[in-house]
């Protein structure tokens, strides 16, 4: 649908300048999220996507590669290694210029400078400055690469950690993302006489909150040629510009040429740029397509030293992921902000927290019922596809190191915090809640059990503690008081349900419905 072959591509592509012309070839990918293995559909894969690296690399002279962030989370290599997998194969892919995404952080700073500090190539960030921090020294903000004569000048942003970083993972004086990429780039364009400057972003192309995106950070900019982005996991595919368009204006009228891969490995971004006609250019001057990473490499031409390097995680995450523990219904999504995967996560939210209390009430403990449940649905990482469900599927798809709990919080804090969530397109709430909003998505009312919440009653909220710090933009559910903490990580306790659910002979099988409903 969107893509040509990748034989076939890099064959035309190599027809479009003369034989004479000095050409710059940028590799990028983001957001892969420990996608070691490829999917189902046969898509993805780091094997994969290493071959199509080394498919461009024999037939292009000059190739840097780069990647925009959260390399990590989002299966169980990182669930049960912490990222002594992906950051020794980023290393054997040959990576040279990388950035921090904000899963990078989150088993801290102390293990993340750890893992860092064996990462080859350049470690960029322009506006996190870790002085005095275990990452001290890590970063540098530019790198400027010297390719047949040319100077092409990269520096890394990456996005405002508050209410999206856990405060344990992360210290860092922040620094604004458009006026720090402004003046790198101006600095490396008219005082280090760069001829190309770059871009690598973590900071999203989609705007779902305050912060900046890549798109205004193009609009505002004025010595930038290429935003190589990540973050908000947006496919932009140059033969579909009017969905998320790649060239955009800058502050003086001129193009600049904004990418970004989607998530997951899927594809991998390729820019072909005239160094010869540098002078003058803007971003329709620089050519860009993107390629699938499939299995239509044969098994024998992947990269030895890399299968070598997996073979005693991939036993250990095989036996996991063949452990049959339920069957759901019906396929559902993860990249749905309401229906099936939100309201299972809220309602096992509801039904745990009232579980626990309970159990506690009658170990003679005060503690009241809750009343209602929000979960984040950024935190749930993978699809239930109908069928099987198995163990390693369930760490996979809730594979963070968060807790239950109860806290006591006052009506209007909910309110607040799910007028945020309205205006996103919704959150993980629990069956018994409603949302109204109007037709552009501003909140009216909260409905709980029937009634309109009230602003000034207290409720007990069941949540994990990641939300309860206000985290995912919902900063009002940090004016609580902890009445209840749970010592086992999330996943513990949802395992032991989807086991007792098949023991019951009952399918997973949740209401599909949005909580989040418009006003008649």
């Amino acid at each position: 649908m969107i893509i040509k072959a990748a034989v076939p591509v890099l064959g035309l592509a190599a027809l479009c300048f003369p034989v004479c012309a000095e050409k710059l070839v940028i590799l990028h990918s983001n957001d892969t999220h420990s996608a070691i293995e490829p999917n189902a559909d046969g898509t993805g894969g780091i094997l994969q996507r290493r071959a199509v690296m080394d498919s461009v690399r024999k037939v292009e002279k000059n190739v840097i590669t780069v990647d925009a962030g959260d390399v990590v989370q989002g299966s169980l290599y990182f669930k049960y290694f912490r990222g002594d997998v992906e950051y020794p194969l980023l290393n054997m892919m040959g990576y040279d210029i990388r950035i921090l995404g904000n899963h990078e952080f989150d088993n801290g700073m102390a293990d993340l400078a750890e893992k860092y500090k064996t990462v080859k190539g350049a470690r960029l960030s322009a506006n996190y400055d870790f002085t005095g921090t275990e990452l001290e020294g890590v970063f540098e903000p530019y790198v400027i690469k010297k390719v047949k004569g040319k100077k092409i000048g990269f520096f890394g942003i990456n996005i405002d950690p508050e209410s999206l970083i856990a405060h344990k993972n992360i210290s860092v004086n922040f620094k604004d993302p458009v006026s720090t990429a402004n003046e790198i780039a101006r600095m490396l364009k008219h005082e280090k006489g760069c001829d190309l400057v770059v871009a690598v972003t973590h900071i999203g192309y989609v705007k779902d909150n305050e912060k900046p995106t890549d798109v205004e950070l193009a609009n505002a900019s004025r010595d930038i040629d290429i935003i190589i982005g990540g973050h908000s996991h947006t496919l932009i595919d140059p033969a579909h510009p009017e969905k998320y368009p790649s060239l955009i204006k800058n502050a003086e009228g001129k193009n600049v040429r904004v990418v970004q891969t989607g998530k997951g490995g899927k594809y991998l971004g390729k820019l072909t740029i005239d160094l010869d006609k540098l002078r003058g250019a803007d971003g329709t001057d620089f050519a860009y397509e993107l390629i699938p990473v499939t299995d239509r490499f044969p098994s024998e031409t992947l990269n030895k030293e890399m299968i070598e390097f997996l073979k005693p995680y991939k036993l250990g995450v095989d036996s996991v992921n063949s452990r049959v523990i339920g069957q759901s219904a019906y396929n559902m999504s993860n990249s749905v902000r309401v229906g099936g995967m939100p309201n299972m996560t809220a309602d096992f939210g509801y039904w745990y927290g009232n579980h626990k209390a309970d159990s506690l009430r009658r170990a003679g403990t005060d503690i009241p019922r809750v009343d209602m449940a929000i979960m984040n649905v950024g935190g749930i990482r993978q699809d239930m596809p109908a069928g099987d469900i198995t163990e390693g599927q369930i760490l996979s798809t809730y594979p963070f190191s968060n807790h239950f709990l109860i806290v006591a919080i006052k009506g209007q804090d909910i309110i607040d915090a799910l007028s945020v969530a309205s205006r996103k397109g919704g959150e993980a709430v629990s069956g018994n809640v409603r949302v109204v909003t109007d037709d552009s998505g501003n909140l009216i009312r909260v409905v709980i059990d029937g009634e309109e919440m009230d602003p000034e009653k207290i409720y007990y909220l069941g949540t994990i503690d990641y939300v309860a710090e206000g985290n995912d933009d919902l900063r009002t559910l940090a004016n609580h008081k902890k009445i209840w903490f749970d010592d086992e990580e999330v996943a513990g306790p949802m395992l032991r349900w989807f086991v007792r659910q098949t023991e019951l002979g009952l399918p997973v099988a949740p209401d599909q419905t949005s909580r989040f409903v418009k006003s008649l």
